[in-house]
């Protein structure tokens, strides 16, 4: 009799919780506290807006068409502050604040107190989980603010459990916080998922179970054929341009592309492929299955980022055939997450947005093949000139000690010691930069106050600088030009192939819409705390989109 009531009780126990579920939901509203069951942030890195329309005809309407017509459109939406860059987006994204106080000023940076190299997410007073790599001595500490996941764990007394996941660890880190249960990002050197202590000592065992499964391997054995037939290719270039970099071990920049090779040695490869996208969308629904996010009385939150877009963005351009394909497949992956997000939450349970930390500019020799503005002028070459023109001038040698997202900084150690007049560097620096025709604006932060800028830019700059870790001496390239390399493509500007991306909401109480009013990045995670009904982030500057929350 025993064992029949255990079979019976254990054969109706996942009803009765659900039931309990959602008779708190339904007490919840009536007391004002009414919140979805998941919150779900996708991060699509790299992704200019226009990329919405531009393949809108190749699309699915279970993808990216599902959430343009049938969740809300904020259709000009830019980033208030520069350099548009990964670490600096994805913070600003979460904490609805600007480097300027969030401290994510780029990917890395000078600590000017104690001039030492800085990556955004680096932590030596950590260790990898997962691997013998230092891929996961990371965590979220440079990071000044709280993110909307961790109001939303201090909202609810920390009953609600928050996750990141990307390739990238900073893609993964920074948008899931200081309080998250646990952000989950790539190793290159085993192809497995990792994390570091601080956030647990080992791996649950579903992610080690996981990774045994050894998911890349089997993805990079496939050939990255086009998806559909060549013609429908219209509106990228042709295959074989010189102005694409090549990957690894191809003497060609054209279809097929083979990661084979690679696979079970070295997994860096892996991150230049669309089928990146689907592992690491499979491994954001795994997580939602074993971690059981949405079945609790709390809201849960999954922030995921979608870096092979950025990868294959820097190694092609945005008007290559790899990009075209990208786009078409990462529709399919995101109908596919849709359709699994509805069947484990319900069609209005869960509340999702999608956006990216930044956009790109079309390489630069594919602007001049179409009689278009556009060149190159590498900051590390001109970190080399500058330094060599500072020489002549004060008799020191490499005054110039770091060049970043289109800032240089200065050795101030050299200047005390030569006893050189810190403004006097600035300004020589400032006039030396005037005189490039490829440089349209350059000004020292030391006399800022003195810059001629509209005020927007000067706004936007203002926004991007952390006087303990920007830059003395920033300066403005003209329109296309790229500070990096002639093939490919690259960032960081406030230029609106950079800055301008795509944000649309869709999922619990919105409803369809869209607007052209100019909105920002900034806007994300107040509008959320809005929505949630709890505090926004510690630093947060952004306006809460109203149309969404209605």
């Amino acid at each position: 009799m025993k064992i029949r009531w255990l079979l019976i009780s254990l054969l109706f126990f996942p009803a009765f919780s659900t039931v309990s579920a959602q008779q708190g939901r339904n007490a919840a509203f009536k007391t004002g506290t009414d919140r979805p069951k998941v919150v779900v942030g996708i991060v699509v890195d790299q992704m200019r807006w226009d990329y919405l329309y531009r393949y809108y005809n190749k699309y699915s309407e279970g993808g990216f068409k599902r959430l343009l017509n049938h969740g809300f459109s904020y259709e000009n939406t830019m980033l208030p502050y520069t350099p548009a860059v990964t670490g600096a987006g994805h913070a600003c994204l979460y904490t609805g604040s600007v480097p300027a106080v969030h401290g994510i000023v780029g990917n890395e940076w000078i600590e000017r107190l104690t001039g030492e190299y800085m990556y955004c997410a680096q932590d030596k007073t950590v260790q990898t989980v997962g691997s013998f790599s230092n891929q996961g001595q990371m965590s979220p500490r440079n990071m000044l603010t709280t993110t909307i996941g961790d109001e939303l764990r201090l909202a609810t007394n920390f009953k609600s459990r928050v996750f990141g996941i990307a390739l990238k660890d900073r893609g993964s880190i920074l948008p899931a916080g200081h309080s998250a249960n646990a952000a989950y990002w790539f190793d290159d050197s085993t192809g497995n998922w990792i994390t570091s202590n601080y956030y647990m000592t080992s791996l649950p065992q579903w992610v080690q179970e996981y990774n045994a499964g050894k998911k890349p391997d089997s993805l990079m054995v496939l050939p990255w054929k086009l998806l559909r037939e060549e013609k429908d290719y219209d509106q990228s270039t042709t295959d074989d341009k010189p102005y694409e970099r090549l990957l690894a071990g191809e003497s060609k920049p054209v279809f097929p592309h083979n990661f084979t090779s690679r696979g079970g040695k070295n997994y860096l490869g892996f991150r230049y492929s669309p089928y990146a996208n689907t592992f690491t969308l499979d491994f954001a629904k795994k997580l939602i299955s074993r971690e059981k996010l949405g079945a609790g009385l709390q809201t849960d939150m999954l922030c995921i980022s979608l870096s092979p877009t950025d990868y294959i963005g820097h190694q092609f351009g945005p008007q290559s055939r790899e990009a075209e394909d990208t786009y078409i497949r990462l529709d399919k992956d995101l109908a596919d997450f849709f359709s699994m997000l509805d069947n484990s939450f319900g069609k209005d349970e869960y509340v999702l947005f999608l956006s990216a930390d930044h956009g790109a500019p079309h390489t630069p020799d594919f602007m001049k093949e179409n009689r278009l503005p556009g060149g190159v002028l590498s900051g590390y070459t001109l970190l080399g000139d500058m330094n060599k023109e500072l020489s002549r001038k004060f008799g020191t040698d490499n005054l110039l000690q770091r060049y970043f997202e289109y800032q240089f900084v200065f050795d101030r150690k050299k200047l005390e010691a030569a006893a050189i007049n810190e403004s006097e560097a600035h300004l020589f620096l400032v006039n030396s930069l005037m005189k490039r025709p490829e440089v349209v604006n350059a000004f020292s932060y030391l006399q800022f106050d003195k810059a001629i800028l509209p005020a927007f830019l000067k706004e936007r700059f203002t926004n991007g600088y952390f006087p303990k870790r920007s830059g003395d001496v920033q300066f403005i390239l003209r329109s296309q030009y790229s500070d990096y390399r002639a093939t490919g493509t690259d960032h960081g500007s406030w230029y609106p192939y950079d800055s301008h991306i795509p944000l649309l909401f869709y999922g619990w109480k919105i409803k369809p819409g869209k607007t052209f009013r100019e909105t920002y990045m900034s806007d994300v995670a107040p509008t959320l705390a809005a929505m949630l009904r709890i505090q926004m982030p510690s630093g947060s500057v952004g306006k809460v989109l109203e149309e969404v929350i209605r």
